[in-house]
């Protein structure tokens, strides 16, 4: 079980429209892997074949309220412009957990792969907690479970996303949809529709197990897994709502279910 940014969960709010993480919870597991060089965003793996979009986006037109919207810039050049939009909507303290290039295309590729099991490090749109992933128990005994203190530590992020207004959301997601769908069709998906795979996503992650606490773990190597098999089988999206307390997964749910209803009638 790989440690990962405990953020995952803002990309799909961001994206869905409706809410920024689940930016990004990806949650922290054992040691800070090694840094990886800068590479190209990994292609899709096999282009599902698509007859049409299933939840069409209607189109935009520009608000008469906001004169100062400009047209979007290429996608190449959008991360200042879409980074100024995103803190605007979740605050300052958001700032410094993006990264300052490829933003959007980063925060497709992180949703695309959110049913996989890897997201590689190199496309994550946001950064880490300081802190490290917690858990009782000695390396001595080999018996290891989450920490019900490790799942305070997504109490903040939970609340920052939970409490987006997702009419603001949806207004920036709207208005920067032609992006990410170039994005998406960039990874591999010529005839893919993003807005689909979104709602596809959203669904992925609303079936996550509730589990009953204390959570167990197993430490074969370096790296923290689950115990249950069934549990360490999860997709990566799945296990990181699972690593953040099953409080805080019902809270990043509701706010889902609400992206989707935005997500499918838009």
């Amino acid at each position: 079980m790989k440690k990962q940014s405990s953020l995952w969960f803002i990309p799909i709010v961001l994206a869905a429209g409706a809410g920024l993480a689940l930016w990004y919870y990806w949650s922290q597991l054992a040691t800070t892997p090694a840094p990886e060089p800068p590479a190209p965003l990994p292609a899709a793996e096999t282009p599902a074949e698509i007859s049409g979009p299933q939840h069409p986006m209607s189109p935009r037109t520009e608000p008469e309220d906001r004169p100062e919207l400009v047209p979007l810039p290429p996608l190449g050049e959008s991360d200042e412009y879409f980074k100024l939009e995103v803190v605007g909507l979740f605050g300052d303290a958001i700032d410094d957990l993006l990264v300052e290039s490829r933003l959007i295309e980063r925060i497709v590729a992180t949703i695309d792969n959110l049913p996989r099991d890897h997201i590689a490090e190199r496309i994550r749109p946001v950064g880490r907690l300081g802190d490290s992933f917690i858990v009782d128990g000695q390396d001595g005994s080999g018996e290891f479970t989450i920490s019900t203190s490790n799942y305070r530590r997504y109490d903040a992020l939970v609340d920052i996303v939970t409490s987006a207004n997702l009419q603001d959301v949806t207004d920036v997601y709207r208005r920067f949809y032609p992006l990410m769908q170039k994005a998406y069709v960039d990874l591999g998906y010529p005839d893919g529709y993003f807005n689909d795979r979104l709602v596809e996503v959203i669904d992925h992650l609303l079936e996550t197990p509730q589990v009953t606490a204390p959570v167990e773990l197993v430490r074969p190597h370096v790296l923290y897994e689950f115990r249950d098999p069934q549990l360490e089988a999860l997709s990566s999206g799945q296990k990181l709502l699972i690593r953040m307390g099953n409080d805080n997964a019902d809270a990043v749910k509701r706010t889902l279910r609400e992206l989707r209803a935005y997500a499918t009638t838009m």
